[in-house]
């Protein structure tokens, strides 16, 4: 049902819905459409740009570009959650692209040397074998086919549920189950026989 302009219960209304109202400039959809997804894309773009005031002007950002562009959707590309989250994951490498630029000169996260322990450390090997482990663990998940990778990383790192994985890749439910169970399978493997060279 297409949003003509008479009184709706937008708290009733099918995300497709949503989109049209706001479309036709209904700022209570927009209101309602952030209840439903803040928090999905809060995590998304926090997975990318790895800190929390980033992550929530990515997240307005969305919004605002919804609202914007809202007449640019197309339920016959993929699911509203989908198009936000595309969205949301395209303006966080923006920041993080930005952020790049303007701090060549600052360590990053990850970067050995801003991560040297403090005088007061037990035991600096200690420091230096976490970071290892650490490293093989982030080679074993960037070794895992793309679509394993990302089912985990929505999982592990953002907090989804598989049912709301499910619907940020647009896949069946039992299909990113099985995704997400044969990349831990082969985590396993790989940090095994690595613990046994």
């Amino acid at each position: 049902m297409r949003y003509n302009g008479r009184s709706m219960k937008t708290g009733e209304a099918a995300d497709e819905e949503l989109i049209d109202m706001i479309a036709h400039r209904d700022a209570g959809a927009v209101s309602l459409l952030y209840e439903r997804y803040a928090r999905m894309i809060y995590g998304l773009a926090m997975h990318v740009v790895g800190d929390a005031a980033s992550a929530e002007e990515v997240c307005q950002d969305v919004f605002m570009r919804v609202w914007e562009k809202s007449g640019t959707y197309r339920p016959d590309r993929g699911k509203v959650v989908t198009w936000l989250a595309r969205i949301a994951r395209n303006r966080a490498i923006d920041v993080l692209r930005s952020r790049r630029t303007r701090e060549t000169d600052l360590p990053q996260p990850g970067d050995e040397s801003a991560a040297l322990p403090e005088a007061s450390a037990a035991d600096p090997g200690d420091h230096l074998w976490q970071s290892f482990r650490e490293q093989e663990v982030r080679d074993a998940v960037a070794a895992l086919p793309a679509d394993q990778r990302r089912a985990l990383s929505l999982a592990f790192f953002q907090g989804l549920t598989h049912r709301e994985i499910a619907q940020v890749l647009g896949e069946p439910l039992g299909t990113v189950k099985t995704r997400i169970r044969d990349a831990m399978r082969k985590l396993r493997t790989s940090l095994g026989n690595r613990e046994g060279e």
